[in-house]
């Protein structure tokens, strides 16, 4: 009989070995060097503060440099993919990584949360979320302010690649609506250092108001070569430039500068109703006490909410399949999908099957560069 029970036993404790999670593992691609550092360094630090649990789930963060380089950030989620078996991926910081890693993750029918906001084809659209606003709810308020103004004209100097032509492309849509139309259109790499000739262009065609399109520490030089070449008017910059690269290197010149940002990095500013201010004021608070006072981000924001959408899915996963198989794959991807109303530090999110962006036209904030400051226009 005791030889009976003992092999019952094993039999048991064998059965819930088979049958125990294994760990969840996330691939993080990140610019933390090469042009987008400024973008990535932000989002690793935030990571860096993630908790080994979560939702109960040891979790871990496989974190790799993509240089800023789309082909780097292709061969590290080939790596995520292949050898590390993740169970979703997080990256890349800017555009152009986002959109080159897009398809890899498709095909393995793998979770990416991207941190720059991106287009890519229909089919690629079941796999990929963005954490960043998209650029029609950006564009909304943008527009919106520069109807108060009263701006009529608007002058264009952004980025080459698909950050810059998305951008375009929808300033171009509601400014028509609204009656404001793009009369002069430059552009410039992210690795130039100067803009020189395109600033004279657009500074000679005097338009009411400038749209710069550009992140982190490489917004700041187009908008300086505008000041610089003469130009009096509006200038305004995209939710990529809500950063304290954008003053910290533009100094004088971005005095003034009008800013489309999510709510994260002014969330003491935000009123009291405003439904993300508690979380925004959490992000902050904890992220500078581990940085420092002054260094919140809103790509380390989109870090903090990446935490978020874990600790909704991952119970909602675990309950369909284990960590490491395909099945996880495609209930994660469901429970991102059916999540509902959820509450970002960066706006309130509502991903559907329909709408991988997700956020609304309340989202975006404009803020205006005041004695080196961000402060929320009223």
């Amino acid at each position: 009989m005791k030889v009976i029970l003992r092999k019952t036993l094993a039999a048991a404790a064998a059965l819930l070995a088979t049958t125990a999670w294994a760990d969840v593992n996330i691939g993080v691609t990140l610019s933390l060097t090469g042009p987008g550092s400024g973008l990535g360094i932000p989002a690793n630090n935030q990571f860096k503060l993630w908790p080994k649990e979560i939702a109960g789930e040891k979790v871990n963060l496989i974190i790799l440099d993509d240089a800023s380089d789309p082909g780097k950030g292709v061969g590290n989620v080939r790596r995520f993919v292949t050898d590390d078996k993740v169970d979703m991926i997080i990256g890349g910081s800017i555009t152009v990584v986002s959109a080159a890693i897009a398809p890899v993750a498709s095909d393995a029918k793998t979770v990416q949360l991207s941190v720059a906001p991106v287009g890519v084809p229909p089919a690629q659209e079941p796999w990929i979320f963005r954490l960043p606003q998209g650029f029609s709810v950006m564009a909304h308020p943008v527009v919106e302010h520069m109807k108060k103004q009263g701006v009529k004209t608007l002058g264009f100097l952004g980025y080459t690649d698909a950050y810059g032509e998305l951008w375009l492309k929808e300033i171009t849509a509601q400014g028509e609506k609204a009656g404001i139309k793009v009369v002069a259109s430059e552009r410039f790499a992210r690795t130039d250092t100067s803009v020189t000739p395109q600033a004279l262009k657009l500074v000679q065609a005097n338009p009411d108001a400038m749209l710069v399109v550009a992140s982190g520490s490489g917004a700041a030089m187009p908008h300086m070569a505008l000041v610089e070449r003469g130009y009096k008017g509006r200038i305004y910059q995209t939710h990529a430039a809500a950063t304290p690269d954008l003053v910290r290197i533009g100094g004088k010149n971005v005095e003034g500068a009008y800013v489309v940002s999510g709510p994260a990095v002014i969330a003491e500013q935000l009123p009291d109703n405003h439904p993300s201010k508690q979380v925004a004021v959490d992000f902050v608070t904890k992220y500078e006490a581990a940085v420092g006072k002054g260094m919140r981000n809103q790509f380390a924001g989109h870090a903090y909410d990446a935490k978020i959408v874990l600790e909704k899915v991952l119970p909602v996963a675990l309950k369909k399949a284990r960590p490491g198989t395909p099945e996880f794959r495609v209930a994660l991807r469901d429970a991102v999908e059916t999540m509902g109303r959820t509450v970002f530090a960066h706006g309130v999110m509502n991903w559907t099957p329909a709408d991988h962006w997700g956020y609304t036209n309340e989202t975006g904030v404009m803020l205006k560069v005041v004695n080196g400051q961000f402060v929320v226009e009223k």
